[in-house]
C-alpha cells in the first residue's frame, strides 16, 4: 500500500513537470510568437514611417509650392504665380473667435487629447457605422498638421498609425499653441490661399487679425472640402457649412446663442473676387519673368514664397503698352515691321516701363532686354561725346564728302554730300561721312571706352563700322547710356530689382548702396545734349518732337532698314523704342524718325501727362539758317586755320 502510494503520489509529481513544462514552453513560444507578429507590425506601420525633422521650425516652410509676387514701385501687388501665402500670423493677434471657430469644428477636445483623440475616434467609428458611409473623421488637428506636411497622402490603415505616432511625437515637443498656430499658418483654404492671412485677404480683402465671427466661421468651414466650398464658386455651400460651425462653437460654449444668431443673419459677405490689384499679365508678363531672372541671378535659387519688388510704374507700364501696340496695330503691316519694344527709365536708372514685344500671350522674347540688334545712327551720339572729350566742339568743321578709309566707303542716307558743315549740323542731320572721319581721328578704342563708361555692357568691336552703329546692343543697355548723358555726364545704372523678400518679410536681396559716378565732363555732356535738342527741333527726330517741352534724342536706322531706333530724354524720363522683325528681315523702309519717333512721342506724352514742364539741364540751341550755318562753319574753320598757323611759329 505504501509503495502504491508513491507511485501515485510520483506520477503527480511527474506530471506536474509536465505541465509546468507544457505551460513554460506554451509561454515561451506565446512570446516569441507575439514578438515576431509584433516585429512583422512594427516593420510593416513603421518601417517607412519618416521622421520629424531635428529643428520643427522647419516645418514652416515645408512642401511649400512655388509662389513668387510681384510687387511694383509703390509695394502694390502686381500679380501672384503659383500659390497665394500670407504672412505667418502669431496666435495672440488673431481674435479669440478665429481659433474657437477651428477648434469647435475640427478638433473639440484639442486641449485636452495628447496628439490623438480616442474618444473622439470612437465616436467617429460609432456614427460611421450608423450612418453607413463616412460622415465623421477622427484625425485631430495635430493629425492633420503631420499628415499634411510629413506624410505622404497615402489613405490606408498603415498610414493612419503613423499618423498617430507622429502626432504623439509633435506635441511632446511643441506646445498645443504652437501647434494650432502652424495648423492655420500652413492650412489649404482653396483658391490658391495656404494660411489663414492668405485666405483673408484672398476672401475678405483684410488681415486675418480683423476677421469677424462670420468670417472665421467661414474660413473654418473651408478645410473640410476647399474646393467644393470656395465661396467664389459655391457662396451657398460655404455659408451652410459656416452656420453648422457656427452651431458648434455655441455647443462647445465658444459663443452665446445670441451671438451665434447675429452671426447667421449677417453672414460673411461680400465674398471678393480675384484682387484687383492683379494685373493684366499681357501688359505686365515682361517685367515679371525679367524679374524672376534677375532675382535668380542674384540668389541663385528663389525660396518658395518669394516676393520681389521692381522699380515699375504700372501707370507708365500700361501706357507704355497701350501706345506700342496702337500704334503697331495700325501701322507695322503697311511699314513690314512685326515686333517693336519700349522702355522707359528715371535719371537715377530706375526703369518704370519695359514692354518686351507686341503680345506676351503670344511670344514672350524679351526684346528690350535680351534682343541684340544694330542701333545705326542711334550710337552716333557716343561718338560724338568721345570726340568732344578729345576736344571737339559743335562748330568745328568737316566735309561732308566721299571717304575712303582703307577700303571702307560709307556712304549718306540718300547718297548726296553737303560739303562743309559744323560738327553740329553733321548730327542733326545724322550725316555718315562725318562720323566715320572722327572715328578715324580719335580711334575705335577711344568710342569703345566712352560706351562702356556710359552704360553699354556689351563687348563692342574696335572697328570703323563702330562709327555708324553696325554692332549689336540691346535697348536697356543704349537707354542707359541716354541716361548717362541726360545726367551731364553722371551714371546711374539701369536698375528694374528693388528687393526680393519671402512671406516673412525677410530681406533676402536689394541693391548695396552705390553713389553715383561721374564718368564724362559735365560740360561735355551738356554740349552733346544741347545737340541732341537740335535733333528733336529740326533736324531727323522732329517727329518725336513734344508740344511745348524740351527734348532730346537720336534716330537710328541699321543697313538695309532692319532695325529703326528713337532714343531721346526729357529732364523726368528717357526712353527707348525700337522697331524690326524677329527674323532680321528687312521692314518697308522703316527709318527711325518714323514709326519708333511717333511710337517714342506717343508715350512721352502720355507718361508726362499732369508733369510740370521743365528744362533740360543742358542749354537750347540757337536756331540758325542755313546761312548762318555756312557762316559758323566758315569762320570755325578760319579760326581753326589761325590756330594752325601760330602754332607752326617759332
Amino acid at each position: 500500500m505504501t509503495a502504491f502510494r508513491a507511485d501515485l503520489l510520483e506520477e503527480k509529481r511527474r506530471k506536474r513537470e509536465r505541465l509546468a513544462w507544457a505551460l513554460t514552453a506554451g509561454f515561451a513560444a506565446t512570446v516569441i510568437l507575439a514578438g515576431i507578429i509584433g516585429g512583422v507590425f512594427w516593420r510593416w506601420a513603421f518601417s517607412d514611417m519618416p521622421a520629424l525633422p531635428e529643428n520643427l521650425s522647419v516645418l514652416a516652410d515645408t512642401r511649400r509650392e512655388h509662389s513668387i509676387t510681384l510687387l511694383d514701385m509703390n509695394g502694390a501687388v502686381i500679380d501672384v504665380r503659383g500659390p497665394l501665402y500670407g504672412s505667418p500670423v502669431e496666435l495672440d493677434d488673431l481674435p479669440d473667435h478665429v481659433r474657437q471657430a477651428f477648434i469647435a469644428i475640427e478638433d473639440r477636445r484639442f486641449y485636452d487629447h495628447s496628439g490623438v483623440d480616442f474618444r473622439g475616434t470612437l465616436r467617429a467609428v460609432f456614427t460611421n457605422l450608423r450612418a453607413g458611409a463616412t460622415v465623421q473623421g477622427g484625425s485631430t488637428i495635430t493629425m492633420q498638421l503631420v499628415k499634411n506636411l510629413v506624410l505622404t497622402p497615402e489613405r490606408s490603415m498603415r498610414r493612419k498609425i503613423q499618423e498617430m505616432r507622429l502626432a504623439w511625437q509633435l506635441e511632446r515637443r511643441l506646445s498645443k499653441d504652437e501647434i494650432l498656430q502652424l495648423y492655420l499658418n500652413r492650412i489649404y483654404f482653396g483658391a490658391r490661399a495656404y494660411g489663414i492671412e492668405a485666405a483673408a485677404r484672398r476672401y475678405f480683402q483684410k488681415s486675418a487679425a480683423e476677421l469677424t465671427l462670420a468670417e472665421a466661421a467661414m474660413l473654418a468651414a473651408l478645410p473640410k472640402a476647399p474646393s467644393r466650398l470656395d465661396p467664389t464658386s459655391n457662396l451657398a455651400a460655404a455659408r451652410e457649412r459656416a452656420a453648422i460651425v457656427l452651431a458648434a462653437m455655441e455647443e462647445a460654449g465658444f459663443i452665446t446663442a445670441e451671438e451665434r444668431a447675429g452671426a447667421e443673419a449677417n453672414p460673411a459677405a461680400p465674398i471678393a473676387p480675384e484682387p484687383e490689384t492683379y494685373r493684366d499679365p499681357a501688359v505686365f508678363g515682361f517685367i515679371f519673368d525679367q524679374a524672376v531672372q534677375l532675382a535668380e541671378a542674384e540668389l541663385g535659387e528663389l525660396p518658395a514664397d518669394a516676393i520681389i519688388q521692381v522699380t515699375i510704374d504700372p501707370a507708365l507700364q500700361e501706357a507704355a503698352h497701350r501706345t506700342l501696340t496702337t500704334r503697331m496695330d495700325e501701322e507695322s503691316e503697311a511699314q513690314g515691321a512685326g515686333e517693336a519694344a519700349l522702355l522707359a527709365m528715371t535719371p537715377d536708372g530706375a526703369v518704370r516701363a519695359m514692354v518686351g514685344g507686341r503680345d506676351y500671350l503670344q511670344s514672350q522674347y524679351n526684346r528690350a532686354a535680351r534682343a541684340r540688334r544694330q542701333p545705326g545712327s542711334a550710337f552716333k551720339p557716343i561718338v560724338y561725346l568721345a570726340a568732344i572729350e578729345e576736344g571737339a566742339s559743335p562748330f568745328s568743321v568737316y566735309y561732308d564728302e566721299p571717304v575712303d578709309l582703307e577700303g571702307w566707303q560709307p556712304q549718306n542716307f540718300g547718297g548726296t554730300y553737303r560739303g562743309r558743315v559744323t560738327l553740329q549740323e553733321a548730327l542733326r542731320r545724322s550725316i555718315n561721312t562725318v562720323s566715320a572721319q572722327i572715328i578715324d581721328e580719335i580711334g575705335p578704342e577711344t568710342v569703345v571706352d566712352m560706351a562702356a563708361r556710359l552704360g553699354i555692357e556689351t563687348e563692342l568691336p574696335a572697328l570703323p563700322a563702330l562709327s555708324l552703329g553696325a554692332v549689336e546692343v540691346t535697348l536697356q543697355e543704349l537707354t542707359a547710356a541716354y541716361a548717362t548723358i541726360a545726367n551731364s555726364g553722371e551714371r546711374h545704372p539701369a536698375r528694374l530689382l528693388e528687393r526680393v523678400t519671402n512671406s516673412r518679410g525677410d530681406i533676402l536681396w536689394e541693391p548695396a548702396p552705390a553713389e553715383p559716378e561721374q564718368v564724362v565732363e559735365e560740360a561735355d555732356a551738356l554740349t552733346l545734349s544741347t545737340m541732341m535738342q537740335d535733333i528733336v527741333l529740326s533736324g531727323t527726330g522732329v517727329a518725336a518732337r513734344l508740344p511745348e517741352r524740351p527734348t532730346a534724342g537720336k534716330t537710328g536706322t541699321s543697313q538695309s532698314f532692319r532695325d529703326a531706333w528713337f532714343l531721346g530724354f526729357s529732364a523726368d524720363y528717357i526712353a527707348g523704342v525700337w522697331v524690326g522683325n524677329d527674323d532680321d528681315t528687312p521692314t518697308n523702309d522703316v527709318t527711325g524718325g518714323g514709326l519708333p519717333a511717333r511710337i517714342w512721342r506717343d508715350f512721352m506724352i502720355a507718361a508726362h501727362d499732369g508733369l510740370p514742364v521743365r528744362p533740360l539741364a543742358a542749354p537750347a540751341p540757337r536756331e540758325r539758317s542755313a546761312h548762318e550755318e555756312e557762316l559758323a562753319a566758315f569762320y570755325s574753320e578760319l579760326l581753326n586755320a589761325f590756330e594752325a598757323e601760330v602754332a607752326a611759329i617759332p
